[in-house]
């Protein structure tokens, strides 16, 4: 008996060998490659950049500057934080002075460098401005969004967050932000007031009038958001016929406004020669500075009579 169970652990075991030799075993994996994957350190412009910002964070956290503050870069749609932006404007600058040294010297240089900032706002203000104008845009489009998916018997919150799927930049953004700022526990219409404000839009307040005066005394808010947006293309309407209509004095402004620059560069081009009194004797100089600031009044003045507000 024990002869033929040392024979079965003999035969289990020629097997159990023979299975091991026979059978290819795993591939070896180099050392390095069963490491977890890991980034490639960053460069020592990165980390001067990264440390930047950061100082820079630390420095805004107990300041507030009206130039470059976080609502302005909001309303551009840039999606940064304010110390981010400063070191590119920072950069800018700094590009623009090594620019403006080497083609006429420190005085340039330094024009550029003290405008960078400005010329920066005035790029957050072109864009927040188109912004705005895509949004206003969008709003008849967004508003049928909306009471389509009442009248699919979602809720004001889903059909919002429908709105937000099916629309495009800049709307699909701001619906967005107003469904993660109540899933964070905000209310809602205090979310489409400052949305209303951030767009500096008038229309969308009444949306946020009419959901509001729904949540009150109720009804069928898709009806309500209808007659909205009827509301809102018949005055989409009368904008589009003021604008035509100021179009021949916003034109006649622009040519008004160049025609003056125009002749001294066509002058300075043709004769270099004739101008160089106004540039060098002080009645001159003078008459530069007159001239500049009555330019823009005038330029004032002819903005307020074609800004026609309604």
């Amino acid at each position: 008996m024990l002869l033929v169970i040392a024979l079965a652990l003999s035969l289990s075991a020629a097997v159990l060998l023979g299975f091991a030799f026979l059978v290819p075993g795993t591939p070896d994996v180099p050392l390095d490659r069963r490491r977890p994957f890991e980034l490639d350190p960053p460069s020592k412009l990165t980390q001067l950049a990264g440390s930047t910002v950061g100082a820079l964070d630390r420095f805004l956290s107990a300041r507030t500057l009206r130039l470059f503050n976080q609502e302005a870069l909001e309303q551009a749609g840039l999606k940064m934080r304010q110390a981010e932006f400063m070191v590119l404007v920072l950069a800018g600058a700094v590009v623009g002075a090594l620019a403006g040294l080497l083609v006429a010297g420190i005085p340039l240089a330094l024009i550029l460098f003290v405008l960078s900032p400005f010329v920066a706002r005035i790029v957050l203000n072109v864009r927040a401005g188109k912004r705005r104008s895509k949004f206003d845009e969008q709003l008849g489009d967004t508003l049928q969004l909306l009471a389509g998916g009442l009248r699919a018997g979602h809720s004001i919150l889903r059909a919002i967050d429908a709105a937000a799927a099916e629309s495009q930049s800049p709307t699909s953004e701001e619906m967005r932000r107003v469904i993660t700022e109540t899933s964070l526990g905000r209310d809602m219409l205090a979310s489409l007031n400052d949305t209303a404000e951030r767009m500096k839009n008038e229309d969308f307040v009444w949306i946020g009038q009419a959901i509001q005066i729904n949540r009150e005394v109720g009804g069928n808010l898709a009806e309500v958001l209808d007659q909205v947006n009827e509301t809102i293309r018949e005055r989409s309407e009368i904008k589009g016929h003021i604008k035509a209509l100021a179009a021949e004095g916003k034109f006649s402004a622009y040519i008004l406004i160049a025609l003056p620059i125009g002749i001294v560069v066509m002058l300075m081009t043709v004769n270099p020669g004739y101008m160089n009194v106004m540039f060098t004797h002080p009645l001159g100089w003078i008459m530069i500075g007159a001239s500049v600031v009555l330019m823009a009044i005038g330029s004032l003045w002819m903005r307020k009579i074609i800004n026609l507000k309604f």
